[in-house]
């Protein structure tokens, strides 16, 4: 294993076996192999290792963080410990963040509310909630490769806003700003690295649906984000500002390996800006593309950084990717339904059927045959 980390290590040995035993299935089994093999990696690389790592606690801090918060949130009314006196103690998650801890305060320690499992609810009900029915299998071998099934069993902090970032980027190509501005409200109130898909959702609207459209939808995310925020900003606004804004930036009281002297994360945030105004993304795809440009050029020219950073714009990739997608929305454009797509792309092929296509007047695609009674010279009356 490449990792040391024990339950990173513990998913890989898990993992390894049902990927192994899934490609087994593909070569095995022609005519079900493919739901066969998902259905075996899913069980490898997710099932198993939550059922191994969920009852003894094993994972990433970011889990015990969450956990905490959520406990502080129910017993004090603040996710943030009022003075933290190491890195450990800070929480460096917006207050929505919290609300995937409660579970386990409510549920008394059990393994039920480990903030993993209900991390991986919230993506997967909104990947459920985009992605059409012909898709599902696509959907589930997605979650089963190792770019979600790792962070899902180990940590699980980056998967919630990643569905909910789609899940705004795909209501906002349905032409829908209310339902688009509170997914985008959800996401932004766990971590400010959703803040960027703003500007992506507000030009997307404004590209399909009208600069009256993107308003709405960025004030409703502003809006309804704020709110989630402001109790706790008036309750705790010290320790909110210290352990969110201060300590990631560099400018806290504890030392953080994410500061940056560099403006690189700034410059790629000023290109992604620019791009938005001269070409806007027309398509949730488009639109899933840019942000994640954006996010990996960010990133990446970052002097610190983990895995989780860059499998949140590779899975907004891979959601978006048409992998037996159905024709139309939220992938099509939303100027043109299903059915003129596929007379569009039709009009455009050159005709494979061995019949005459129908005339402009006529209402079906069946021509009247001539009486075979009458001579082929003999006219038709007018009244027939």
């Amino acid at each position: 294993m490449v990792s040391g980390l024990g339950p990173h290590r513990s998913w890989g040995a898990w993992a390894a076996c049902g990927y192994l035993s899934a490609a087994l299935a593909v070569v095995l089994l022609r005519r079900r192999g493919p739901e066969v093999s998902v259905a075996v990696a899913a069980v490898g690389a997710v099932l198993a290792p939550l059922l191994v790592l969920v009852p003894d606690g094993r994972g990433q801090s970011e889990v015990g963080v969450i956990e905490r918060s959520g406990s502080l949130l129910l017993h004090t009314g603040t996710p943030y410990l009022a003075d933290p006196q190491s890195v450990a103690e800070y929480t460096p998650y917006l207050p929505g963040m919290a609300l995937l801890g409660l579970p386990r305060a409510l549920l008394d320690g059990s393994p039920l509310g480990d903030a993993r499992l209900w991390c991986a609810a919230v993506f997967l009900l909104c990947v459920l909630r985009t992605v059409p029915a012909g898709c599902r299998l696509g959907a589930a071998a997605l979650t089963a490769s190792p770019v979600v099934a790792l962070p899902l069993c180990v940590s699980g902090v980056d998967l919630p806003l990643t569905g909910l970032c789609w899940l705004a980027l795909v209501r906002a190509a349905e032409r829908r700003p209310v339902a688009a501005g509170l997914a985008l409200a959800a996401a932004c109130s766990l971590k400010w690295t959703a803040w960027p898909a703003l500007a992506v959702v507000a030009a997307l609207l404004a590209a399909t649906a009208g600069r009256r459209a993107a308003l709405r939808g960025a004030a409703v995310a502003v809006g309804a984000a704020a709110m989630a925020v402001l109790p706790v900003a008036l309750r705790a606004p010290g320790p909110l500002v210290e352990q969110v804004f201060a300590f990631p930036t560099g400018r806290g009281r504890l030392p953080t390996p994410a500061a940056s002297p560099l403006p690189g994360r700034l410059l790629a945030g000023l290109a992604v800006g620019a791009s938005l105004l001269t070409r806007p993304p027309r398509t949730a795809a488009a639109a899933a593309h840019r942000l994640a440009l954006g996010l990996s050029a960010a990133f990446l020219l970052a002097p610190a950084g983990r895995f989780g950073y860059l499998a949140l714009p590779l899975v907004l990739v891979l959601l978006s990717f048409p992998l037996s997608v159905p024709k139309g929305l939220p992938w099509a454009p939303p100027s043109s339904s299903p059915t003129t797509s596929r007379r569009a792309r039709a009009g455009s092929r050159p005709s494979s059927r061995p019949w005459p296509t129908a005339s402009p007047a006529t209402t079906s695609w069946s021509t009247p045959r001539p009486n075979r009674a009458r001579s082929a010279t003999t006219p038709l009356s007018p009244t027939r």
